[in-house]
């Protein structure tokens, strides 16, 4: 993948306070009490039901100050969730709207010196060659391709979009997430319960999120697209050549789409993924 960069906007939480550590470490599904200053981590703030409330990038930038950010449009929920167990917590917090220089595929060379720039933090997967800068830290003036590329290089990486491939309604182990987002060392937090039983006893989602080739294959098939058929689109049915739905496409760009499939439909998909 060429390295590529755009202009994306992030919905901003500033967390100061001497309980702000240990506040967010309560409610949120990842290690924020051994995050050190200058690193990040992805978690999910959860429901008492285990339902996603919030899908955050923790940003630690001392130990009484972190940065929280979210899918544009997301902040105002996400701060609705934090407040609704913050009860004589010393931990302000304040919402804006952040632009970012967004780097994608980038080597491992330039992903470490990316990584120096001022205002630069981690994205996604580390072997998604993803890094964020934050403007107005350095004044970037650097142009950047359009919002289909970005779009497709995520759905290609495999990462969502609060409020387009996983919502309210999900549960962690159906995002595909649960392996940058969720500790299962670490103290009790809301929702951890169902999250620990589902792991604990290796239960199968009702559904998964999945990256699978935009034009599927027959369900009779294991090797090769099938160019009868039709690709996928968002927000329609994802369907195989030989007519069986096997999900919901939530984002479709290049020449892959994410999928919310069905537990019955897991084998396939799992096959169509290696294709």
């Amino acid at each position: 993948m060429i390295a590529t960069s755009f202009r994306i906007t992030r919905d901003v939480i500033t967390a100061r306070g001497k309980d702000a550590r240990g506040f967010l470490h309560s409610q949120l599904s990842n290690d924020i009490a051994g995050l050190a200053v200058g690193s990040s981590r992805y978690a999910f703030a959860l429901e008492p039901t285990g339902k996603v409330a919030a899908f955050l990038r923790v940003v630690c930038l001392a130990d009484d100050h972190f940065m929280l950010d979210v899918d544009a449009g997301c902040g105002e929920s996400a701060l609705a969730r934090l407040n609704k167990f913050k009860i004589r917590v010393a931990c302000d917090f304040v919402l804006e709207s952040r632009e970012i220089l967004a780097l994608r595929g980038l080597s491992d060379a330039e992903r470490t010196a990316a990584l120096e720039r001022e205002g630069a933090i981690s994205a996604w997967r580390e072997n998604d060659g993803a890094v964020d800068v934050f403007l107005g830290a350095d004044g970037d003036s650097t142009s950047t391709d359009g919002a289909a590329d970005y779009h497709a290089v995520r759905v290609r990486c495999a990462w969502p979009i609060f409020g387009i491939d996983i919502n309210a309604d999900s549960l962690p182990a159906e995002t595909g997430l649960t392996d940058a987002c969720v500790s299962f060392t670490k103290g009790c937090y809301p929702g951890q319960e169902l999250v620990e039983r589902m792991d604990s006893r290796g239960s199968t989602a009702p559904r998964r999120l999945m990256r699978l080739p935009r034009r599927p294959l027959s369900a009779a098939a294991t090797t090769g697209p099938d160019s009868t058929a039709t690709a996928a689109t968002a927000g329609m049915p994802y369907q195989l050549a030989d007519g069986t739905v096997i999900g919901q496409c939530t984002s479709a760009a290049g020449d892959f789409a994410l999928v919310m499939v069905q537990r019955a439909h897991l084998g396939v998909a799992e096959q169509l993924a290696r294709s």
